[in-house]
């Protein structure tokens, strides 16, 4: 299982880079076995989960990978906090790995790991492995909604921004398609106009999200999902997913106690209006009912929502993984 992407599945590749996008410290892993690993979450990570679910051990990072060939074998976690599908997103924040640095990261594991293992044997394995792909909410959150930092807003339409990202995503995968992946699962975007960041910059009312950013990510959603079909139309013997966080985000959303959940607009730790200002600061006192809060910061959701949406990728019907999920593509 070899992991691209941003925060939501970063597992502590930033915590070896100079870079203000950190969540190696307390309370960051209050609820994860290891404590604060620099994953963005108060426990594990939709992926840790979809790691479990398919017997597999938690991931190495990208650095930890570069030292020991051997741990490569079961996977490598290349995402990065910040990072997003164009390369100058989220450079106010310093250092990070764009989505093409990461499938640079991810070739260079390759040519040491077809070194040890010959070929042949890199192409069967690489051919049973699953590639998944969470990328896209920092080009909106930490580029396209900055207009007083980046100039996307003022130059791309929001579709014409959309179809820029798409272009530019479209190109890393099939970069990774052409090493050898041939199962990938692409997540499409929650939605952004919900997070406590996004409520308390637009001071937006209590129940209600922010509209405006929302339409923005469901053209980028639309595409994904045209996007997967074209792949599938046009690539033999590879089989590329769509997975709907907006649908399964928005269902507990609208129904939250339905799930169990009490508090949908404000981060569990954090501070300012919605807790939406900053992520949580280190040694901060997070929230006491951590499973009764959608969001564990101004931008994450808690491990109970990760575990949601895991469980519907993963097993979910075409609503939630496009055409078929997670379980059913490892099967192939």
């Amino acid at each position: 299982m070899f992991v691209f992407g941003d925060s939501l599945v970063d597992n502590g590749n930033n915590n070896y880079l100079y870079s203000l996008a950190k969540a190696n410290y307390f309370p960051y892993g209050i609820d994860f076995y290891q404590g604060p690993s620099g994953r963005f979450s108060n426990g594990k990570t939709a992926v840790d989960m979809w790691g479990e679910m398919l017997g597999l051990p938690y991931l190495p990072t990208f650095v930890q990978s570069k030292t020991n060939v051997r741990v490569m074998l079961s996977g490598v976690n290349y995402a990065s906090a910040a990072g997003g599908i164009l390369d100058e997103t989220g450079q106010h924040l310093g250092g990070r790995f764009s989505l093409s640095q990461q499938v640079m990261n991810f070739e260079s594991n390759m040519n040491d790991l077809r070194n040890e293992m010959g070929p042949h044997n890199l192409t069967q394995y690489l051919a049973k492995s699953i590639a998944l792909i969470v990328s896209g909410s920092n080009d909106y959150l930490m580029n396209y909604l900055l207009p007083y930092l980046y100039n996307s807003s003022h130059n791309y339409t929001p579709q014409g921004y959309a179809d820029l990202l798409l272009n530019h995503y479209t190109r890393q995968i099939l970069a990774l398609h052409s090493v050898g992946l041939r199962k990938f699962f692409l997540a499409g975007l929650g939605p952004l106009g919900c997070v406590p960041n996004q409520l308390a910059l637009n001071q937006t009312p209590p129940g209600q999200c922010v509209s405006s950013v929302n339409e923005i990510v469901g053209l980028f959603n639309v595409g994904l999902k045209s996007l997967v079909d074209h792949l599938n139309g046009n690539h033999a013997g590879a089989i590329f997913l769509y997975g709907n966080a907006y649908g399964a985000i928005v269902d507990i959303l609208i129904n939250p106690a339905t799930y169990g959940f009490q508090v949908t607009n404000e981060g569990c730790c954090g501070i300012g209006r919605n807790k939406g200002q900053v992520t949580c600061l280190p040694l901060s006192i997070p929230c006491a009912n951590r499973d009764q809060y959608i969001f564990w910061d101004a931008f994450h959701p808690t491990q109970a929502v990760n575990a949601i949406f895991a469980q519907r990728a993963f097993s979910g019907p075409p609503s939630y993984c496009y055409p078929i999920n997670i379980q059913q593509m490892a099967l192939k």
